[in-house]
């Protein structure tokens, strides 16, 4: 499934230029060791984090999105270093569960 037409059908607030990637996978953490030793090429990340240090670990990973629940938004440091890295990153209100949740019917696992 594209990113993006899974951004608008779990209705995401895209907060980086939108890079419309493959979604191949889910992998749901807020460690940044975590996400760099298990995350797979492809998946979207869901995390809590804003920081700097997750855009790197998703480049490292090559991970096609991140999405930042509880309403959370990175700074504007951190959204230009996304989109240099051409990582988007979306927001949700829902928490990490509910979006998880939300993941699985549709389809990403």
């Amino acid at each position: 499934m594209k990113l993006q037409e899974l951004a608008a059908k779990l209705e995401l607030k895209c907060v980086t230029q939108a890079f419309d990637k493959d979604v191949s996978g889910v992998y749901i953490s807020d460690m940044v060791s975590d996400v760099i030793a298990n995350a797979k090429p492809g998946d979207l990340l869901v995390t809590v984090q804003i920081h700097s240090n997750v855009i790197a670990a998703a480049n490292l990973v090559d991970i096609c999105g991140i999405v930042v629940t509880q309403g959370k938004l990175p700074a504007e440091d951190v959204v230009k270093m996304a989109n240099k890295a051409e990582i988007p990153v979306f927001s949700t209100n829902l928490n990490r569960w509910q979006m998880a949740t939300r993941l699985y019917e549709a389809g990403i696992r």
